[in-house]
C-alpha cells in the first residue's frame, strides 16, 4: 500500500477523533470571596465612574485639584463631556475644547467661583 493511501485511510479517523482545549491557568483564585463588583477590582484599569452620580450631591471619584489629567485618545463628544463636568459640581461650563493630548478644557463655577478645569479620556476631572 502507498503512503498517499494510507494517509486518505487515516484522515476520517483523524477527523473523529475529540478535540481537547487546553487552559493555561496564572495566578491564584482571590481568597476571601470578593467579587470585582465589591473589591473595586475594575476600577484601577478602567475610568472612574460617574456615571451615576446623584443630583443632590456631586461626583467626588476623580475630581479636585490633586488629579493629574492623562494624555490619550480621548472618544467622549461635547455633549458628554459638558454632562460629566455638571455630574462633578462644576455649573455654567463654557469654552469646551480638547486639545493635541485628548483633554477636554473648560472655564466653569464651583462654589459660586469661576474655575479652569480639565477632562481626561478616563473621566477624571480636575481643576487647573
Amino acid at each position: 500500500m502507498s503512503l498517499n493511501r494510507s494517509i486518505l485511510l487515516l484522515l476520517p479517523l483523524l477527523g473523529a477523533a475529540p478535540a481537547s482545549a487546553q487552559t493555561t491557568v496564572t495566578g491564584q483564585p482571590a481568597t476571601g470571596g470578593a467579587s470585582s463588583a465589591t473589591s473595586g477590582g475594575q476600577n484601577a484599569v478602567t475610568r472612574p465612574n460617574t456615571d451615576h452620580a446623584h443630583d443632590d450631591r456631586p461626583a467626588a471619584t476623580g475630581t479636585g485639584t490633586n488629579v493629574k489629567l492623562e494624555r490619550g485618545a480621548n472618544s467622549f463628544t461635547e455633549g458628554e463631556v459638558r454632562r460629566r463636568l455638571e455630574k462633578a459640581g462644576y455649573h455654567e461650563v463654557k469654552d469646551l475644547k480638547k486639545d493635541g493630548d485628548g483633554i477636554w478644557h473648560a472655564s466653569a463655577m464651583v462654589d459660586g467661583k469661576a474655575a479652569s478645569i480639565g477632562l481626561d479620556f478616563k473621566g477624571n476631572v480636575a481643576v487647573q
